[in-house]
């Protein structure tokens, strides 16, 4: 007898429905086919030792199970469920045939407990393009899957709960998610806070003008400076996350199997802080069974690289692509997979290997040419992707033991956020284009114009500090951003002059 059951199949961060077709027939074998993985295929024992703990029969004869389109590859434990159902209904244990319009997809424990498994949302998306109805997954996983509409979401705990919904003999109450509200109460509230940095105050600047045009930022200071400190608290200023921006990061974690059990969105910007021991597949994404990297985990949030010159050169360099386009494409010889990468990159490092080159009491101990070797190992095209360098120095003993009031991340995410409309109204539809940071050449020119007197003064600071050339588009920029937080329409010569503060690593005298 030929039973196809619905499911999906994950490929990047999106799903692919499937069928998983069972067949029994006279004879002996055990056979699954149509590209599974290890996992997959080790799901014989799994689903076998489940069905005969809650009290069905395994039957006996030649079980062939085909997942189809045999051409996609197919991996993890999520087949068990789909797999068992078949077996039971090929086999006429489950008497009604109800199947048919249900999505199946869960890992069995081997006694029949149902547990997690990862790309829930993209499934439940799948599911809904495909017209399917109804939708059975794991307890765990309900929460996040229940978001799409149109579909009914149910969450069975076990195998025989499945068996006893599918034939009608059990009642399982559907899972409902109003979105919205899930995502306005998860939203509130931050666990840190600028007012907990003391001092700082030309960092936070730099930080506030990052946020409000998205650009990447390289805080260079000795250590205990405070740059780590600082960078985790950059998300407290960011704009908050819209709903599509909430659904698109929970569609990511969902495929890389981090969000927690019973967790419908990811609601916060995400903070990812990868060692700098890391591989450039981890950073990037891909492996044998491709997942998203570091750098797509942190999109429409902040990637932060501490003791940035520690990581391997090759790294860094695999970034290049993802700053400048916002995606990162994995090619190899069986598959291509594009995950989402549009991040703010923030970046630490000390100006030196001993630390303390622009310590302002203690002196440093590199031998003559350690600065520049140092600061070298970031390469000029990565650099280039860079548009603020700040330098951070120590905060005096007073102003840690000071009273005096700091300002809030809720004070500075307000004039963030007005910055941010303003751009918004600036680029329109203008596709993958919503902050200053990510302007072409073509668009600087046209929104970034200067007056004489700002004309003359970048020229004149270019050939005075000994800018790179690189260093122009980055400071208009930049100064486009620095205006709008001011409310300004034009930029004037005093935002081109707070923008040229930023260049720090630009300058040919650095590390002399």
């Amino acid at each position: 007898m030929l039973i196809k059951i619905p499911a999906a199949a994950l490929y990047g961060i999106h799903a692919y429905p499937i069928s998983v077709e069972v067949n029994l027939s006279p004879g002996l074998g055990y056979a699954i086919v149509g590209l599974p993985d290890n996992a997959v295929k080790e799901s014989r024992e799994r689903v076998e030792t489940a069905i005969r703990n809650n009290g069905f029969s395994f039957p006996r004869g030649k079980i062939i199970i085909n997942l189809s389109p045999a051409d996609l590859r197919k991996e993890g434990t999520a087949y068990d469920l789909p797999i068992a159902i078949g077996i039971l209904a090929a086999s006429g244990q489950i008497q009604r045939e109800a199947w048919h319009d249900t999505l199946i997809m869960g890992e069995l424990s081997l006694d029949g407990t149902i547990m997690p498994i990862r790309g829930a949302l993209p499934i439940s998306i799948a599911a809904r393009k495909q017209g399917i109805s109804t939708l059975i997954l794991p307890p765990a996983n309900a929460g996040e899957a229940g978001i799409v509409k149109d579909v009914a979401v149910y969450a069975p705990s076990t195998l025989r709960e499945v068996v006893g919904f599918l034939e009608g003999k059990l009642s399982l109450e559907r899972v409902f998610v109003d979105a919205r509200s899930l995502f306005q109460q998860q939203s509130e509230g931050d666990e840190m806070d600028m007012s907990e940095v003391k001092g700082q105050l030309q960092v936070k600047r730099a930080l506030e003008i990052a946020a409000a045009g998205g650009h990447n930022i390289l805080m260079v200071g000795p250590p205990g400076s405070g740059k780590t400190m600082l960078a985790q608290r950059l998300p407290t200023i960011l704009p908050q996350l819209t709903l599509e921006e909430a659904l698109e990061t929970t569609r990511i974690h969902s495929v890389a199997g981090l969000l927690r059990e019973h967790t419908g969105l990811v609601t916060k910007r995400p903070f990812r802080t990868p060692h700098h021991t890391i591989s450039d597949i981890a950073l990037v994404g891909g492996g044998n069974y491709p997942m998203p990297g570091e750098i797509s985990l942190a999109h429409n949030g902040v990637l932060f690289l501490d003791e940035l010159p520690e990581f391997k050169r090759q790294v860094l360099e695999v970034m290049r692509q993802p700053l400048e386009e916002g995606r990162i494409v994995i090619a190899r010889a069986r598959f291509r997979v594009e995950y989402p990468a549009r991040f703010m990159l923030v970046a630490a490092m000390n100006p030196c290997p001993c630390g303390y080159y622009t310590h302002p009491t203690r002196a440093c101990t590199c031998a003559p040419g350690a600065v520049q070797r140092y600061t070298a190992r970031i390469s000029g095209p990565l650099l280039d992707r860079i548009d603020l360098h700040i330098a951070v120095t120590p905060v005096e003993t007073h102003a840690l033991s000071g009273s005096s009031k700091q300002e809030s991340s809720r004070e500075i995410r307000a004039r963030v956020q007005q910055a941010r409309e303003r751009q918004k109204q600036r680029f329109g539809e203008i596709p993958n284009i919503h902050t200053n940071a990510q302007m072409p050449p073509k668009m600087v020119d046209e929104f970034c114009q200067l007056d004489e007197s700002g004309r003359r003064l970048i020229e004149s600071a270019m050939n005075r500090l000994q800018l790179s050339a690189r260093a122009y588009d980055r400071i208009l920029k930049v100064a486009r951003t620095i205006a709008d937080l001011e409310g300004c329409d034009s930029i004037r010569p005093e935002h081109i002059s707070e923008a040229l503060t930023y260049r720090t690593l630009d300058r040919a005298t650095w590390g002399l």
